[in-house]
């Protein structure tokens, strides 16, 4: 099976891509091209996994935090209350 591109700028690019990566063929260099972003977009981090890796650094800078702090009881000192 063929590819064939119709938009130029893809053309172009491709282009580029195989005379870079050294390719034979346009199709083995998007064939490259293809499989490369696959790999990287399967590895990218879940939402959870991002947020979960923030807030590991900043527990790591913020140090070990005393459990019986009462936040409640902070805040109406703070205020008064």
């Amino acid at each position: 099976m063929s590819l064939y591109i119709r938009d130029a700028k893809v053309n172009e690019l491709a282009d580029e891509l195989m005379r870079r990566l050294g390719t034979r063929t346009k199709t083995e260099a998007v064939r490259v091209a293809l499989e490369n972003e696959l790999e990287r977009a399967g590895k990218e981090a879940t939402l959870e996994e991002r947020i979960r890796e923030i807030q590991d650094r900043v527990a790591a800078r913020m140090g070990p935090h005393s459990v019986e702090f009462d936040q409640k009881a902070y805040m109406d000192e703070m205020w008064e209350d």
